[in-house]
Parts: C-alpha cells; sequence; structure tokens
C-alpha cells in the first residue's frame, strides 16, 4: 500500500480474513458468531504523525516503511481525515519559505475532529526562540483566516509552547446523543472516529439490560464510561494521567452527566485497594463500598491485563473487554473462561489494510 493509495478493492477481503481469524481464535471458548463492524475505506484517522525530510531547499512528509525501513515521501495521506490532507500541503509550503519554522523540524503531528477541530505540533531539535513563535503566530493566523479552527504547538526538549490551548473538542452522535470529548494533545484517542461510534453503540448495546454500578479501569477522557452513564446508576472510573484525568472532569461537566466519578489511579493500584493490599490517599471521601458494581468495563493497553487484575475482573458478574491486542485477550480468557461464558463478540475494523484487530467481548459468569 503506497501512502497516496489505499488499496480499496482489498477492502471485503482484508476484513473477511481478520473476521475469520478471530472468529478461529475465539474457538477454543465457545464463542458465539463475530458482529462485524466497518470502517470507511478512507479518511478514517482522525490523527497522524509524520516525519519531516530536508533535501536542499525542500522539505516534505515522510513516512517508513514497516518491513523495509524505506524513506516514503507523503504529500497527501487518504487514510487520514480530509481535514489533516487540506492542512498538509499547506503547512509544508507555509514552512519551507519560513527559516525560523524551517530549521531543525523533525516531525508534524496532526490530531483532527468530525467537529473540525485541530491541532497541529511542530517539533524540533533545537531551541525554540521569540523569532519562532511570532513566526508560528503568523502561521496561525494565516491558516484561521482561511477557515481552519486551529490550534498550533511547538515541541523542543524539555519544552511546549502553546500559542493557544492544547486540545480539540470532539462531537460525536451515540445513540441518539451528541457526546462532547476534550481531546488533549500528545495523549490516548481513539485514531478512528467513525469506528469510536460504533465500538461506543455496541457497548450500549450490549449493557442496555445491565443492573447495578459500572467500574471501568483504563477509562482515558471518559470515552466509554461518559456515553455508557446512562446504562448505569453510577460509574466508578480509573485512570492514572493527569491530562486524561482532566479531560475526563471536563467531559462529565461538559456533557452534564451527574452518575461519574473519576479516580486517579493506576488499575494495578486500584486492584490493590479492593483487596485491601495498601490504602490511597486519593481514595479519601470515597467509599468504595457504597458501589454495588455488577459489570466491569476494561480496555487495557496491547499487553492486556496482569495477573491480579484478571483475577479482579473475573469477580464481578458481568464483563465488558475492549481489546487492540487478540492475542493478549485470548491470554486473559484462559482464566476468565473458567468462570464465564462469552455471548458477545465484536470486531471493530479500527486499522483497515493492517493486520491489526480491535474486538469486543461481553462475558457473563455461568
Amino acid at each position: 500500500m503506497t501512502p497516496e493509495k489505499l488499496p480499496v478493492e482489498q477492502y471485503e477481503t482484508q476484513l473477511a480474513e481478520k473476521t475469520t481469524r478471530l472468529q478461529n481464535m475465539m474457538a477454543t471458548f465457545s464463542a458465539p458468531a463475530v458482529e462485524v463492524y466497518r470502517s470507511p475505506v478512507s479518511h478514517y484517522r482522525m490523527r497522524a504523525e509524520f516525519r519531516i525530510w530536508h533535501e536542499g531547499d525542500d522539505l516534505y512528509h515522510i513516512i517508513f516503511d514497516q518491513q523495509t525501513r524505506e524513506r516514503i515521501r507523503v504529500d497527501q495521506f487518504p487514510a487520514a481525515s480530509e481535514l489533516i490532507n487540506q492542512l498538509m500541503p499547506l503547512m509544508i509550503a507555509a514552512i519551507r519559505s519560513n527559516d525560523a519554522l524551517r530549521r531543525k523540524l523533525f516531525q508534524i503531528d496532526y490530531l483532527s475532529t468530525l467537529s473540525g477541530q485541530v491541532v497541529i505540533s511542530l517539533l524540533y531539535h533545537r531551541k525554540l526562540d521569540d523569532v519562532w513563535q511570532q513566526a508560528a503566530e503568523t502561521l496561525r493566523h494565516e491558516l484561521r483566516a482561511q477557515g481552519f479552527d486551529l490550534q498550533l504547538i511547538g515541541r523542543a526538549t524539555k519544552t511546549k509552547i502553546c500559542l493557544d490551548r492544547d486540545y480539540v473538542d470532539e462531537r460525536l452522535p451515540v445513540a441518539g446523543r451528541e457526546m462532547i470529548y476534550r481531546q488533549i494533545e500528545n495523549s490516548f484517542t481513539q485514531p478512528n472516529a467513525a469506528m469510536n461510534i460504533q465500538m461506543l453503540e455496541w457497548a450500549l448495546d450490549v449493557t442496555k439490560d445491565a443492573a447495578g454500578d459500572l467500574l471501568e479501569l483504563y477509562c482515558g477522557n471518559g470515552n466509554f464510561s461518559l456515553a455508557l452513564a446512562r446504562n448505569f446508576r453510577r460509574v466508578l472510573a480509573t485512570e492514572i494521567a493527569k491530562p486524561s484525568v482532566a479531560a475526563a472532569q471536563y467531559n462529565i461537566a461538559a456533557n452534564q452527566i451527574d452518575n461519574v466519578q473519576i479516580i486517579r489511579m493506576a488499575a494495578e493500584e486500584f486492584t490493590q485497594a479492593m483487596n485491601g493490599v495498601r490504602t490511597f490517599n486519593r481514595l479519601q471521601g470515597t467509599n468504595l463500598q457504597d458501589y454495588q458494581c455488577e459489570t466491569i468495563f476494561v480496555d487495557p493497553p496491547r499487553s492486556g491485563l496482569d495477573e491480579d487484575t484478571v483475577k479482579l475482573v473475573q469477580g464481578y458478574p458481568q464483563i465488558l473487554y475492549i481489546s487492540c491486542n487478540p492475542q493478549t485477550l485470548c491470554a486473559n480468557l484462559e482464566t476468565l473462561s473458567q468462570t464465564h461464558n462469552i455471548t458477545r463478540l465484536a470486531l471493530f475494523d479500527q486499522f483497515p489494510y493492517t493486520h491489526h484487530m480491535e474486538c469486543g467481548v461481553l462475558l457473563t459468569r455461568r
């Protein structure tokens, strides 16, 4: 696949292969048929990162082939949002002719939204000064005059210059409601917005008859916990990254949700607190025993759940598990399937034209 041409004609074949592969992986656990959720075939990535290659007086975006490490020039990137593609040539043209912006620039990161907002980060191998900031402010003004709702950030070693703000506010239609999500630059967000909507709506569907409260580990900016709040009496969610916690607190207020509480701690720490291994000042004022959590939701990193957290998760009647790595999910299911059955299984094609799979399982206690 070249960066400027997607093999759209191969999409159905690749999706069918992923579906078969996931079904075969889950056969050991007597999983039901896979529910398949398709991605748009182009302009599905809301964020993109490019290295910048300098060649004489010219410079341009590049990516590296993952197999050969070959350098590939990228002038347009149809996997990325239309907004990113509109801005790529404008950014290059403006930077090419301005020494303050181009000197020792080595990377540009784009974070866009369906709501039309974008934040662009310029990364440098040099100290950024007032001359750089003035040039960056001029560039931001010119792009805003062209109608772009744009934020610009400069990064260097131990330096971050934010001309206005370092976030975008996404708006997603989720099962009849518009959800507002503040997304912080350089923090995790779901890369495929269309797929994120389908994931949220699937999670809502599989928990529509849930009882009691919801416990969520790894909540990030509240992406799932805020959408799922309508299905539960209360939601208790944990997250360790400070920027994500701040975004989640904003999102709670922006969406006028009054039954979600965020605790800043890692899943492993929460497991220790629940098991009485340690006490945490961060839990002062929160009585964990007040919550009657019948459902636990986890969306862990690629490494999956650690052994202690798997045992904690196993104690809940209903488990909703979103995984970006079916291999580690299967490893966790070796334990979870001893007490729970998989009642729903979904494939979310978060990363088209790659071998990567995002999937979801709902497990209920036998």
